[in-house]
């Protein structure tokens, strides 16, 4: 059975000044299925990765063009707005940055910032993400302790949480569990297996292992452009590019 297409790329190009960094993609992103893209630094990965929730748009010498639709929705679109698509994804970058005030602020801060105000509904909100990122047994008896009093594994689950309170429909994870230990990235890994049933899931990640372990499908991108896309078998076990074959087997790094 196909999956459903969630994000639809077309055509997309990006420019950094002169420096052509994403080129020509063309990829169908499925829907609730857990993505990956592969490839060596500073092939593309994060830039695609950006052009999701426009965080390129701040940056005077960035140019994108072509289509990403999240649904039927050109978030490039003359019409789009953007804290409307922001808040459709949530963002996990490789170091977790907990904002500074309590664990409960944290996870309340988005639902805040979209005009919540009911504090019994926050409350269940905060402990319902919480569970949901097993975090909740590990701190409800500090909620109002500060972020910062907690692991760096802990932070990354509750940097998670925090996103998924504003209800996106896209996790997004640059590297989320680069700066984590072997326990940590399991728990990580475990929750993105778990919560791909609700979400869709988008991945930048440089360990192939990981990659196998959690992903659906696996895009590999090599000097901006996209040289395999597909299911992640088929991709790592029976590639059809030699620039794959090559890099799965450890000949580019």
């Amino acid at each position: 059975m196909t999956a459903s297409t969630l994000i639809s790329v077309q055509n997309l190009n990006v420019h950094y000044g002169r420096n052509h960094a994403l080129k020509n993609i063309n990829i169908n992103i499925p829907d609730k299925k857990i993505t990956s893209f592969i490839g060596p630094s500073g092939c593309g990965k994060t830039t695609l990765l950006k052009t999701f929730n426009r965080l390129h748009d701040s940056s005077v010498d960035v140019k994108v063009s072509g289509k990403v639709f999240v649904g039927r929705e050109d978030i490039y679109g003359s019409k789009a707005e953007v804290t409307h698509i922001r808040k459709k994804m949530g963002l996990l970058s490789q170091r977790p940055f907990p904002l500074p005030m309590s664990i409960y602020d944290n996870i309340a801060y988005g639902p805040r910032i979209h005009g919540m105000r009911n504090k019994k509904k926050l409350n269940v909100i905060v402990e319902q993400q919480l569970r949901d990122v097993g975090l909740w047994d590990e701190v409800k008896d500090r909620l109002h302790a500060s972020s910062v009093s907690l692991s760096i594994g802990q932070q990354q689950r509750l940097c998670l949480a925090r996103g998924l309170a504003v209800e996106p429909e896209i996790i997004l994870g640059d590297e989320p569990t680069s700066a984590l230990d072997p326990s940590s990235t399991q728990k990580i890994e475990e929750l993105f297996l778990k919560l791909k049933e609700k979400y869709t899931i988008v991945l930048v990640t440089h360990i192939l292992r990981q990659a196998r372990r959690v992903s659906d499908y696996i895009g590999f991108i090599h000097n901006g452009e996209i040289i395999e896309f597909g299911p992640t078998e088929e991709v790592l076990l029976n590639p059809q590019k030699e620039l794959t074959k090559d890099y799965v087997r450890g000949f580019i790094s």
